[in-house]
C-alpha cells in the first residue's frame, strides 16, 4: 500500500513539474523593415497553444507592443510594454489577439496571434473599424486563420 501511494505521489509530481515544460516560448521581432514591408512584427501572424508565451523583441528601437482595444478575447486584461523594451506575454485564454505598436499603428504595425484552434472573437476583428493599413495587414492575417481551419 505504501509503495502504491509513493508511486502515485511520484507520478503526480512528475506530471505537475512537466506541464510548464510543455509550453513553448515564441519570439516576435519588432522591425522597421521586414519581409512584409515597413514597420512590422515578424512574424505578423502566429498560432500558439494556450499556456504558450510570446517574447516581443525590439530588434529595431522605438517599438512597443500593446493590446488593440476591443480586439482581444473577453476577460483578457490589456497590456502595454514600454518603447524599446523586450516584453514577454503568456497567453492562457483561447482566442484571437490583435496587438499593435503604439507609435506605428497608423503605418499598419499590427500582429495577430491565434491561441488555440477556434478563436471565438474572429467576427469582431473582421468588422472592426481600424485604419486602412491595419485592415490590410489584418485581412492577410485573418486569411491565414481561415486557411489553418480548412486544413485541420
Amino acid at each position: 500500500m505504501r509503495l502504491k501511494f509513493g508511486l502515485i505521489v511520484a507520478t503526480v509530481a512528475l506530471i505537475t513539474s512537466a506541464a510548464p515544460l510543455m509550453a513553448a516560448d515564441h519570439q516576435v521581432q519588432m522591425l522597421n523593415k521586414g519581409t512584409d514591408g515597413a514597420m512590422v512584427f515578424e512574424p505578423g501572424f502566429l498560432k500558439i497553444a494556450p499556456g504558450d508565451t510570446v517574447t516581443f523583441i525590439p530588434t529595431d528601437k522605438s517599438h512597443n507592443v500593446e493590446t488593440f482595444k476591443g480586439l482581444i478575447p473577453d476577460g483578457v486584461p490589456d497590456f502595454k510594454s514600454k518603447p524599446s523594451e523586450q516584453y514577454q506575454v503568456k497567453f492562457d485564454i483561447p482566442g484571437a489577439y490583435v496587438l499593435k505598436c503604439t507609435p506605428h499603428v497608423g503605418m499598419g504595425m499590427v500582429a495577430l496571434i491565434q491561441v488555440g484552434d477556434n478563436p471565438v472573437n474572429l467576427e469582431a476583428i473582421k468588422i472592426a473599424k481600424v485604419p486602412n493599413m491595419v485592415r490590410k495587414r489584418l485581412d492577410a492575417d485573418l486569411a491565414q486563420i481561415t486557411q489553418a481551419q480548412i486544413t485541420q
